[in-house]
């Protein structure tokens, strides 16, 4: 089985950026734990700040994965083009967020992108995308 990990915006600064709300782990480290936790699957990684760049990778994943989970960041609040992205492709998506996007300013609360994704996971800290993980993991052995 293979899953794409894609950030978006200001998530290259994991570790150092808001630790109060984002905590000091690096997604350098969270692919670490990740794969010592499934060495059984495939896991890719990919981050832009570019909303365009987003949309390229996703579409570019189409056929030659099993699943993705998307931390937009904060494309999650405003971009159409990455919700119409997300619907054109055949694997799941699962939008995580490290943190509660419901319990933080009200612009926040709203997902223009969660319509077109298999299910949403936020508030759970890093662990947010080991719980995504899991997600595809049961989606596709209850596909075989």
């Amino acid at each position: 089985m293979k899953i794409l990990i894609v950030n978006g915006p200001n998530l290259n600064r994991l570790g150092s950026r808001e630790p109060g709300i984002y905590g000091l782990t690096t997604m350098e480290e969270c692919m670490e734990t990740l794969r010592a936790r499934f060495p059984e699957v495939e896991l890719e990684y990919y981050q832009s700040n570019v909303e365009g760049f987003l949309i390229d990778r996703l579409q570019a994943a189409e056929g030659c994965t099993d699943g993705i989970v998307l931390n937009a960041g904060a494309y999650t609040h405003t971009s159409v083009a990455l919700h119409d992205a997300i619907r054109s492709l055949s694997a799941p998506v699962v939008e995580v967020h490290i943190s509660n996007v419901h319990g933080r300013e009200e612009f926040r609360h709203r997902s223009l992108i969660a319509a077109a994704c298999q299910g949403v996971i936020a508030g759970f800290g890093m662990d947010s995308y080991r719980l995504g993980v899991e997600a595809l993991i049961s989606l596709h052995s209850t596909k075989k």
